[in-house]
């Protein structure tokens, strides 16, 4: 990265911040001063541009002319202390501006920080970063400020991966495991879980060290214990994997049937406003649309798809070709029809076809005679709503959330929602602790239990930050 140069220093191992920096004994030192907009791009009320580095207040003092003649510049203000002024470029007044004075080390990234709130625009907002740009500060790489915030020890890894998932949150519980999560609570207990099997990895080195002192049978018992404890724990953060891809990317539920039986009436109904094409014409979604629902506190995909039906044309055939595409990826089928009208064959044929899938059965326009009989043999939840009244769409959406997540959802299992990086990372340090374990107990070697036990040391460690490679910086940091 940019800027990144290095200094001696000794480093305790659990606040180091990647096996790189550790192995070679140094701590990185960041001597560039990055900028960039950290509100959206567009049309709004206010802009904020982030200044972060050691020439932060300089890059300031060039960029903005406080207001009044007796107000200090920003390198002399006070820390954490707001001011009113202007930014200028090229000698002119670009806007009307708050300066904010953050200075290290008590900021989001350990460095000095200015933050200069303008208008919001796209052109006011672009003036005021090529102010600072011009300055002396570089434009910053995505992510680079919280990236900064890990190098310098404000965050571990997944405090950092806990920055974007609140910023991706699409429903409060999701906003709260991301919350706990920065809050360190999964770091306090990786953090315990690297503990012991270092404090295991310790002692069979010592052993290795030592080689006429036999492991006496109660010390390997403990051992032993440890390590069990260690894939106990693993264990029981795997178990919250699901639930926290959940949360994170939402479940993709699939809207199918036959034209006109509702879909997209049943979509606009979940969603609570209209964003699908109704009409009594077959066949008028022809592509699939898909959008995300709050339902019951958890992110759901729907994604309302073309009539499953022989296509009239290019166009519907291409949108019978995506629905179906998007029925392989989905992991909850709602399966829509038609009550005044009779079961079809192909009606039969698409009941078959998705009989694996997680799916309920909606009989919708209950306010009408019914015809449809569905066979006796068909799996799934059998519901019925009216989807120009809304009836049943409330037990609609508690079914689904029973389906996507059965259970109660607890405080205590906000905690600690892995993501799938974690989850490989400890995939892994469990194989290598049961490999060390088992080698351990068949009184193998202790050079190979002690090289499995770093294994697993290390792929525990990768989940926080102690043991990482500058391609897996790059890849959490650019999201």
């Amino acid at each position: 990265m940019r800027g990144l140069h290095f200094m001696a220093a000794t480093i305790e191992p659990r606040r180091s911040f990647s096996n790189t920096f550790l192995a070679l004994n140094i701590l990185p030192v960041l001597d560039d001063t990055i900028a960039a907009i950290a509100t959206p791009l567009g049309e709004g009320g206010l802009a904020v541009i982030r200044i972060s580095g050691p020439r932060a207040l300089a890059v300031a003092d060039r960029c903005f002319a406080p207001a009044g003649k007796a107000c200090p510049p920003p390198s002399a203000a006070a820390t954490h202390t707001i001011h009113f002024g202007h930014v200028v470029r090229h000698g002119q007044h670009v806007d009307e501006a708050l300066l904010a004075v953050l200075r290290a080390p008590r900021t989001f990234t350990r460095e000095d920080v200015v933050e200069i709130t303008c208008h919001g625009g796209i052109l006011a907002a672009k003036l005021a970063l090529d102010a600072a740009l011009e300055s002396g500060a570089r434009l910053a790489e995505p992510g680079e400020f919280t990236r900064r915030a890990f190098l310098n020890g404000r965050l571990d890894l997944a405090q950092a991966e806990a920055v974007a998932d609140l910023i991706h949150s699409r429903t409060e519980l999701a906003l709260r495991a991301a919350n706990e999560q920065l809050a360190g609570k999964l770091s306090q207990r990786i953090n315990r879980l690297r503990d012991e099997l270092v404090e295991a990895l310790a002692h069979i080195e010592a052993h290795i060290d030592f080689p006429e002192e036999d492991i006496a049978p109660d010390t390997r018992e403990q051992l032993l214990a440890r390590l069990e404890r260690g894939v106990a724990a693993m264990d029981e953060l795997l178990r919250t994997a699901g639930e926290g891809q959940i949360l994170r990317r939402g479940v993709r539920a699939a809207i199918i049937g036959r034209p006109n039986a509702g879909k997209s009436s049943l979509l606009n109904q979940l969603l609570g406003h209209d964003r699908a094409i109704v009409s009594a014409i077959p066949g008028t979604t022809r592509d699939t649309i898909a959008e995300t629902a709050n339902i019951r506190g958890l992110p759901v995909v729907f994604i309302d798809t073309a009539g499953l039906r022989e296509a009239r044309d290019e166009v519907e055939a291409e949108g019978v070709r995506r629905s179906r595409q998007t029925l392989q990826q989905a992991e909850l089928i709602l399966h829509v029809f038609d009550v005044a009208e009779a079961l079809t064959a192909a009606d039969e044929a698409y009941l078959t076809e998705f009989a694996g899938k997680k799916r309920i059965l909606v009989r919708n326009k209950m306010d009408l005679p019914a015809r449809l009989q569905l066979p006796t043999a068909a799996t799934g939840l059998v519901l019925e709503v009216c989807c120009l009244t809304g009836q049943g769409i409330e037990i609609l959406k508690d079914a689904i959330k029973e389906l996507v997540w059965s259970g109660e959802i607890r405080a205590e299992m906000l905690q600690v929602m892995i993501n799938s990086r974690h989850q490989d990372a400890l995939n892994r340090g469990r194989v290598a602790t049961l490999r060390a374990r088992d080698a351990l107990r068949a009184d193998q070697p202790l050079e190979l239990v002690a090289l499995d036990l770093r294994m697993a040391v290390d792929a525990v460690g990768e989940i926080v930050g102690q043991t990482t490679t500058e391609n897996l910086l790059d890849v959490i940091f650019s999201q």
